[in-house]
């Protein structure tokens, strides 16, 4: 059970990773278009559909990554106070009771109006000439299906929490720096941090 619950999480976030690359896109489409449009007197009326579109889609193509991390925002005033196993009870009662039916929702809504979208031909409004719509609806429903298989993958690990009392092991990603392993990797003690810092506030200024 555990090698497919970390599989899932692979797989969410081998696409959270190939997504996450929309930001280097939208990053150059963005400097491009305000170099076009103030140094070359040259808009595009379809760059800020564009942008939209790229925006939505990595926020939302993001979200079972972000979840298979624990990395959604959450009230932690009172919930890093209890123990795992109590953590794992309001967790699983607010799955079943929101996350599920709000994600099944979204699928199922998107899946309509992505259907809708491909059989009108939809393409935006905002501007004239506006790009086609419909591959950007299209997301809707897939990013709702990848969540919901995710939101299975933690309501088990919910139930694995209340059975052992503590949490099961996740798959491993980018983290926070580790201060004391950076230390010790470049082989810098405590003791040296301060005599630097000491030799620093002591340094004449400079005339």
């Amino acid at each position: 059970m555990q090698k497919l619950l970390l599989f899932i999480d692979k797989v969410s976030t081998w696409v959270g990773h190939a997504f996450s690359w929309f930001i280097v896109g939208l990053t150059l489409l963005i400097s491009w278009e305000v170099f076009s449009r103030y140094a070359l007197d040259a808009p595009h009326a379809w760059a800020f559909d564009a942008m939209i579109m790229m925006y939505g889609t990595l926020f939302m193509m993001a979200g079972a990554y972000t979840l298979s991390k624990n990395g959604h925002v959450r009230g932690d005033v009172l919930y890093g106070f209890f123990t795992p196993r109590v953590q794992a009870a309001v967790d699983l009662v607010l799955y079943i009771l929101f996350f599920i039916p709000g994600v099944v929702a979204l699928a199922w809504a998107g899946y309509t109006y992505a259907a809708e979208s491909w059989a009108i031909n939809e393409h935006s409004n905002i501007t004239a000439g506006g790009p086609p719509v419909y591959p950007f609806k299209t997301v809707i429903p897939v990013a709702g299906a990848f969540l919901l298989v995710q939101g299975v993958v933690e309501i088990i690990r919910c139930v694995i929490c209340l059975k052992q009392g503590k949490w099961p092991s996740r798959e491993e990603d980018v983290e926070e720096v580790d201060v004391d392993k950076l230390k010790e990797m470049v082989r810098v003690t405590d003791e040296d941090i301060r005599k630097v810092d000491e030799a620093i506030m002591h340094r004449e200024p400079a005339k």
